[in-house]
């Protein structure tokens, strides 16, 4: 074999939520996929704490990467040395480690909806919001609980900043991942006044430190997040081939990586991001007006500020219907792929009525802050008069991927926020014309998919990792639009009226239907399973 790709390649790694997907490109052309890999996983519900264990985040990474190494293998090739590397991962959550390193709880991933009261008094006195599942609500609502690990607390750090420490030895994070963790300001880094204002009210918890000496240092893309090291190199391919040395990109969350995926770093654009959650990120020319409780701040890679649509409920229930008829095809004799499944359904939806013929479906697994849920109870329900048929069935399910999110947007719609393009990433666009029309219908906007749509942030992170390792003074709007995606295929829906009217009618009705699902929560308590039976599509 030889050693592939002389020229140079870049690996970008992102942890999603139930798939762990490497992506290799050619450093100099990042358009070009060499090879890719990925690996499937599952988060537990574990003592009421979604969480993934720590033996599952490395025996993970491994396996994505052994697979993209089979792949690059199958081509006739080796690989042995990278020329950029970067790793990606679901946004914030709650990573707590001792001063040797040692992870003193679970990981407490996005998912987790326990840090209301935290979250609630934090946005009053930063004066911005706070989501449950940022880093800061995390730790404070430990702070709250007076939680024992406090004690030995040395830093926290993202799911992504702690991979990429263990590859590069480096206590640092992108700053759109950053900005997941504490609000940033107009500098570039952790807001200063923020910072002093945290340090004053748990200034018993934190006991003569400053907050900052528990986060990782903040850098925009392109910045200098080191090279992995020898020990990296060995946690990532541990048959000794993979060589040190790649330069390393700062590491960043799946919202920076969309960002990147569908060129919508520069203001008034925005991206859509469809998997286990579902978010829009729109990038700002203006602050906003007032604080919103359904709206975060975060930042691009490169650190301009965005507003940031995030639900925590996207394709999961989606992929659990297209799993229950694979399930009847091969009861029936008619096996299908997984693919061939969703471009049944999805194909199908489009038959339906614009307003799903009076059937609502909600996608909660988990809670919804946007819908005022603490808890998820995945429904659907539909009065007596509905036309209940597969078309509308489907067309409800797909619609419910979006209503959390249309909901949300119109809080921007509100404020003003002016958008030129919005693009649209993940599984649920590979069949085309259908979730993408139906995207364009609910956010009444054109929206364009590209021809990387499928390889998602995974790609994007590739793309930060040859960024990184290119020729320095680049600023990275122009560096994707110049480089990356000059003459790129993409196709535009513009939304059809009947959609946009048969989505309103439809939202309407989901909104009534909230009571429903709230009652159900109340009504079915959970009955202690300890994991999610979810995909993505």
């Amino acid at each position: 074999m030889s050693v592939i790709f002389s020229g140079g390649a870049a690996l970008g790694i992102e942890l999603g939520s139930t798939r762990i997907k490497a992506c290799l490109v050619d450093a100099s052309n990042p358009t070009t996929v060499l090879a890719v890999g990925s690996h499937e996983w599952e988060n537990a519900l574990v003592d009421g704490v979604w969480t993934y264990s720590e033996d599952a985040i490395w025996s993970g990474l491994q396996a994505a990467y052994a697979a993209l190494v089979a792949d690059v293998r199958r081509q006739g090739a080796e690989l042995t040395e990278l020329a950029g590397i970067g790793v990606s991962a679901m946004m914030h959550g709650y990573l707590a480690f001792d001063a040797e390193g040692n992870l003193l709880v679970p990981f407490r991933t996005w998912r987790n909806t326990s840090t209301g009261a935290a979250a609630a008094e934090l946005t009053h006195l930063l004066d911005v919001n706070i989501p449950l599942r940022w880093s800061i609500a995390h730790l404070h609502q430990a702070v709250l609980d007076d939680e024992a690990h406090l004690a030995s607390l040395a830093k926290i750090n993202t799911l992504a900043g702690w991979v990429h420490e263990k590859l590069t030895g480096r206590f640092a994070l992108g700053v759109g991942d950053a900005s997941g963790m504490f609000p940033i300001g107009t500098n570039g880094g952790y807001d200063r006044g923020r910072i002093a204002a945290y340090d004053a009210h748990a200034a018993g918890f934190l006991a003569g430190r400053s907050l900052t000496d528990l986060l990782p240092a903040v850098l925009p893309a392109g910045a200098d997040a080191g090279t992995l090291t020898a020990a990296g190199a060995a946690l990532l391919d541990p048959t000794g081939t993979l060589r040190p040395g790649a330069v390393a990109a700062p590491a960043e969350g799946d919202a920076g990586t969309g960002m990147v995926a569908t060129n919508a770093v520069s203001p008034r654009t925005g991206n859509v991001s469809a998997g286990t959650s579902i978010f829009a990120m729109v990038v700002l020319e203006r602050p906003l007006e007032r604080v919103h409780t359904e709206i975060d701040l975060v930042t691009t890679p490169a650190g301009d500020p965005v507003a940031m649509v995030h639900c925590n409920n996207g394709a999961s229930e989606l992929a659990s219907y297209a799993s229950l008829f694979a399930r009847f095809a091969a009861a029936s004799g008619q096996s299908m792929t997984t693919d061939a499944v969703y471009e049944t359904l999805l194909r199908e939806a489009l038959e339906g009525a614009a307003d799903a013929g009076g059937v609502l479906a909600y996608n909660h697994l988990s809670g919804e802050p946007i819908a005022g849920l603490d808890e998820g109870r995945p429904l659907v329900v539909r009065t007596p008069d509905a036309d209940f048929s597969l078309a509308n069935v489907m067309r409800a399910q797909v619609y419910g991927v979006f209503a959390t999110l249309a909901i949300g947007m119109q809080t921007l719609a509100e404020e003003g926020v002016a958008l030129d393009a919005m693009f649209a990433h993940g599984g649920v666009f590979r069949t085309a014309g259908v979730a993408q029309r139906f995207l364009a219908g609910a956010l009444d906007a054109p929206v364009t998919v590209g021809d990387t749509a499928a390889e998602g942030g995974a790609w994007g992170m590739a793309v930060l990792a040859a960024f990184a390792a290119a020729e320095p003074g680049q600023d990275l709007a122009s560096y994707l639009t110049d480089q990356v995606f000059a003459g790129a295929a993409s196709v535009t829906a513009d939304p059809d009226p009947a959609d946009v009217a048969g989505f309103a009618d439809y939202l309407a009705r989901y909104r009534d239907g909230l009571a429903v699902e709230s009652a159900a929560i109340t009504a079915l308590p959970l009955r202690g399973i300890r994991s999610s039976n979810e995909g993505t599509a």
